[in-house]
C-alpha cells in the first residue's frame, strides 16, 4: 500500500477514527484535539494537555491549534457568503 493509499484510507475512516486501526496513537490525541476545540461545551484541561504534551513539542501543539481554529473559523466565514466546498476532500457520510 502506497502513503497515497493510507493516506485516502484514513480520510474514509476520520469520522470514526475513534474505532479505527489506521490511526497513530499522536494522530487520536490531535483527532480529539480537534473535537475538544471545535464542540462547544468541551474542554482542555490540563489532563488532557498533558496527553498531547507526550506525542508534540509545545511549538507542534501551537502549530496544530492554529490549524484547528482556521478550520473552524472557515466553517463559519464560508456558509454565509455563499462560499462552497470546491470538492478537493469529500468526506463520506458518518456511518
Amino acid at each position: 500500500m502506497t502513503e497515497t493509499e493510507s493516506g485516502l484510507e484514513k480520510v474514509t475512516e476520520v469520522l470514526n477514527w475513534q474505532d479505527s486501526k489506521l490511526f497513530s496513537p499522536a494522530e487520536r490525541v490531535a483527532l480529539e484535539y480537534a473535537e475538544r476545540i471545535t464542540t462547544t461545551g468541551q474542554k482542555v484541561d490540563d489532563a488532557f494537555f498533558a496527553e498531547l504534551h507526550k506525542h508534540f513539542t509545545e511549538a507542534q501543539i501551537v502549530e496544530l491549534t492554529a490549524a484547528i481554529a482556521m478550520e473552524n473559523f472557515r466553517s463559519k466565514f464560508n456558509p454565509p457568503l455563499g462560499i462552497e466546498a470546491q470538492g478537493f476532500c469529500v468526506v463520506p457520510a458518518k456511518r
